[in-house]
Formats: C-alpha cells, sequence, structure tokens
C-alpha cells in the first residue's frame, strides 16, 4: 500500500513552491486587471505601418494620452486603453418640425457603437450573410473619431476589430460586488463543513481551498507580470467555480474518511486517511481529466473572449484535485498527531504543586 499521508512533508513542500512565488508577484503588483475593473476605451487595431507598441504609446502620450497602455498581440494587431473616450457625438438640436415623426440624426447614436451613421432607408430589411465581424464606424465628430483620425494620419489605415468602453464606477461596482462573491462563497462553505464535518475537517478544506485561489491568482500575478496578461470579469466566475469544485472534491475524500473511521475504529488516524485517499484517488482523477481535457481544447482552440475564464478554470481544477488529495487530508492527520501529542505531555515535565519553597 503505497503511503501518501507519510509523505505529507513532501506534498507540502510542492505546495509551498507552488504558491510562494505567486503571492510575491501579487504583493508586487503583477495582477493586470482589464477594463472591466478599472474603466477606461479599449480598441483592437491594425494599421498600415504595423507601428510597436512603443511607437503607439509615444504617438498616444503626444495626443494627451500619457497613461495609455499597449499591448502587442499577434497577426499586427494592437491592443490600446486609454481613460473613457467619448464614442456618442454631443446633442445637436433637431432641425426637424415640432410635431414631426421624423427621429433627430443622433438618437440613433446614443448606444454605445452605433450600427451605422449612413443606413439608407431603402436598404433591405433581410440581414446581410457577409456581415464583417468588425465594430461598426464610430460617428465623426466624437472624441474617439478624432483620435483614431490623428492615428490613421500617422500609421496608415487602421482595421479595427474590437471596441469597448466602461465606465470608472461600473468597474469599482464590479470590483466590490466580486469580493463579496468570493467572500460569502467561502463563509457559507466553511460552515457547511463545520456542521457536516467538524471544525477540524471544515478548517483544513478552507486551507486547502485558500491553496488552490492563491494558486490560480498567483499564476495570472506571474503572467501579468511578465507578459502584461490580464484578467476580466470572467475571471471571477471562474473563481468561483474552482471554490466549488475544490470543495466538492475534499467533501468525498472527507466523506470516505468519516465511514472507514468507523468501519476501522482500531486502526490509526494516518492509517485510515491513508486508505480512504488511496480508494477515492482513482475516481478523483479520472473525473477531473474529462474537464481538464474539454478545457485543453477550449484554450487552445476556442476564441480569446473566454481564454481567461478557460486558463484560470484549468489551473483551479488541477490545484483543486492536487489539494484535495495531498494538502486537505494531510492537514487533519498533522493536526490529528499534533494535537495527541500535546495531550500525552508526560505531567512531569510541568511544576508540581504543593512543592515547598
Amino acid at each position: 500500500m503505497y503511503d501518501i499521508v507519510g509523505k505529507r512533508n513532501l506534498w507540502f513542500a510542492i505546495s509551498a513552491i507552488l504558491t510562494i512565488p505567486g503571492l510575491i508577484f501579487i504583493f508586487l503588483g503583477g495582477l493586470k486587471p482589464s477594463i472591466d475593473f478599472t474603466g477606461g476605451t479599449e480598441w483592437e487595431v491594425r494599421y498600415a505601418e504595423q507601428p510597436t507598441a512603443d511607437e503607439m504609446t509615444g504617438a498616444l502620450a503626444e495626443l494627451g494620452h500619457e497613461d495609455a497602455i499597449v499591448t502587442q498581440l499577434p497577426e499586427g494587431y494592437l491592443r490600446i486603453r486609454t481613460r473613457p473616450v467619448d464614442l456618442i457625438p454631443a446633442a445637436t438640436p433637431d432641425a426637424s418640425p415640432s410635431g414631426s415623426g421624423a427621429a433627430s440624426p443622433s438618437a440613433s447614436s446614443s448606444e454605445s457603437v452605433s450600427p451605422s451613421a449612413s443606413a439608407s432607408p431603402s436598404a433591405s430589411p433581410e440581414p446581410s450573410p457577409s456581415a464583417s465581424p468588425s465594430p461598426a464606424p464610430i460617428a465623426e465628430g466624437t472624441e474617439f473619431a478624432e483620435l483614431e483620425n490623428a492615428l490613421e494620419d500617422r500609421f496608415g489605415p487602421g482595421e479595427p476589430r474590437l471596441l469597448r468602453t466602461v465606465g470608472p464606477i461600473i468597474g469599482a461596482d464590479l470590483i466590490r460586488s466580486s469580493a463579496i462573491l468570493i467572500g460569502i462563497g467561502e463563509l457559507f462553505i466553511l460552515a457547511y463543513l463545520w456542521m457536516r464535518f467538524g471544525f477540524r475537517f471544515g478548517t483544513a478544506a478552507i486551507v486547502a481551498l485558500l491553496h488552490d485561489i492563491i494558486l490560480v491568482v498567483g499564476t495570472f500575478a506571474i503572467l501579468g507580470y511578465f507578459f502584461n496578461f490580464e484578467f476580466d470579469a470572467l475571471f471571477v466566475t471562474a473563481l468561483l467555480t474552482t471554490i466549488g469544485f475544490s470543495v466538492h472534491d475534499t467533501i468525498v475524500v472527507f466523506d470516505r474518511i468519516r465511514e472507514n473511521r468507523i468501519r476501522h475504529a482500531g486502526e490509526s488516524f494516518g492509517h485510515i486517511v491513508n486508505q480512504s485517499i488511496l480508494q477515492t484517488v482513482a475516481r478523483s482523477i479520472i473525473t477531473s481529466l474529462t474537464v481538464i481535457v474539454t478545457l485543453g481544447a477550449l484554450l487552445l482552440l476556442g476564441p480569446p473572449t473566454i481564454q481567461t475564464f478557460t486558463l484560470a478554470l484549468l489551473l483551479g481544477v488541477v490545484s483543486g484535485t492536487y489539494s484535495s488529495i495531498f494538502n486537505a487530508s494531510q492537514i487533519l492527520v498533522a493536526w490529528h498527531e499534533w494535537d495527541g501529542r500535546r495531550r500525552t505531555r508526560p505531567s512531569a515535565a510541568r511544576p508540581a504543586r504543593g512543592t515547598s519553597r
């Protein structure tokens, strides 16, 4: 029988190696929140002259956007993020007679991205089968249109493929709600585990869960520090999913430990835990592999819009499987043995009462 519990110091050392670097880069500011959290305007564009990220940063600084962040993307595209830039032109007086049913020209541009500023009234109502995935043109006279024209004068015609803007208030609300969601999720899980298994089991599961969260967040901090990799709103969804998956896997092992403590009452706690892990490890690994294969395919072949979510969830599933087998149960054994040594300390080591001075 393979002794997993007896090598728990090795598993703890591996966990430390995996999490400590991430913690360091978290404190170094490696986490790069996307526009979802910071607010601003972000677009991806490719120019005829294909400027580098440094050249684009310098051009934007000359145009009054010193805080712009430019990231080089594959195929010559650049991701540009600036402070919020107006995409809607200023409202103009309605030139139509009062009471006329004609709509104001600026009414249709109240959306964040207008479908088209020059739609023909005789256009066919049927959708065009060859619609371009590029964002619709922005109406002239807006701050963004002026910025884009200035960049095109410098680097040639641009080919945009993504454009969005988020207000700073929305970004702050998203940060607050995300922290509340994760905190509430952890508290409810802790309460459930305390009621179902007891204080030690619940605390060990939460420690293993924190290991998984630190590993995922720390990996993104490392990627952000070296490669400017950003996390978006779907990252929070991946963290919540990781919490649920990790706890689900841990509960399976804990349930088997509880059953085996009744069946093998005369055996040591470490032996019972080791036996329980070996009985459930095949199920845990096979279940995780089915998810890992699917997430791996999505990461390699899926659209870039879900890349952050897929990577975070893939890391969370792998870490959750590892922590359920090699961390949560090992913490239980270490805690049990420490408590046993504390209770069996020889009374002779304590000062005797009633001794003469």
